[in-house]
């Protein structure tokens, strides 16, 4: 990969990394609601799940990750991954520095569900590394607004949606019994704390039939970078004629990835192989 020549600040592109492709959810929010701007996806498939590895793996991944990004020379840097968020956003933080603004998706949720549902009870669902983390009942907690959540580890669910079952009677199974679990019973609203679930959404809320709100991250979190560029006069302009290129790098590449970005990001798209440690 080779690094273009720096723009100026606003033209720079909004850098987002997840642990494979379901990032690409968020990427695709984002696009949605800054339609402007140029993305640069790395997708760090040779490491997915990062829910089943450990803080420091992960950490050691994120900032090989942003050294790739920083080349590229992003103006924010989007951690799109929920177990990434947990283990890493403050090294990311303290690594970047002033290079770029650094957004994960843990704070923007918290935020929204502190404003929205103090004094009620919120369920959580995510990776065993998300869960485990603890990082969300801290969060919520420090609001002090008497937000009583309720999380639980559901890790069938993202091998189950990259090998595609997320549309039939095999994910509705595996969806209910999760939903089913003593740990969510009683709860108002449901935080998707995966980049993954939003393309569970459609079963989840027709489990719930209206009676629980389903929060889908991705737009809290593209509102959250629209705002943060738009504070320092970082947003890109309005360009008459073709749409911005965006580049998707992966750390490994198969043909299912391929396809995969297709349904993640919602068109097509054309994936660049790029080893990290090569």
């Amino acid at each position: 990969m080779t690094a273009p020549a720096a723009p100026s600040p606003a033209a720079r592109p909004i850098g987002i990394f997840d642990s494979g492709i379901g990032g690409l959810t968020v990427a695709r929010a984002v696009a949605q609601r800054l339609p402007h701007e140029r993305l640069v996806y790395f997708g760090d498939t040779a490491h997915l799940p990062y829910g089943e590895k450990s803080t420091a793996a992960i950490q050691a991944y994120s900032i090989k990750i942003c050294e790739v990004l920083l080349r590229q020379h992003c103006k924010l840097i989007l951690i799109a991954c929920n177990s990434a968020s947990a283990a890493a956003y403050e090294l990311v933080r303290e690594y970047v520095g002033s290079k770029a603004l650094v957004v994960g998706m843990i704070d923007p949720v918290v935020a929204h569900v502190g404003e929205h549902y103090a004094g009620r009870p919120v369920g959580l669902i995510g990776t065993k590394q998300t869960v485990g983390s603890n990082l969300y009942r801290k969060k919520i907690d420090q609001l002090d607004r008497g937000v009583d959540l309720h999380a639980l580890a559901t890790p069938l669910l993202v091998p189950m949606i990259e090998e595609g079952f997320f549309a039939g009677r095999v994910s509705e199974e595996i969806i209910r019994a999760y939903l089913d679990h003593e740990a969510l019973q009683g709860i108002d609203a449901l935080v998707l704390a995966c980049t993954h679930f939003p393309l569970i959404k459609p079963q989840i809320d027709a489990y719930y039939q209206g009676r629980v709100a389903v929060l889908d991250p991705s737009d809290v979190v593209a509102a959250t970078v629209a705002a943060a560029l738009g504070a320092r006069q970082l947003l890109a302009a309005s360009a008459a004629g073709a749409p911005p290129a965006h580049h998707f790098y992966v750390s490994d590449f198969t043909r299912s990835f391929e396809e995969s970005t297709r349904i993640f990001f919602g068109q097509e798209v054309q994936l660049e192989h790029y080893p990290l440690w090569e």
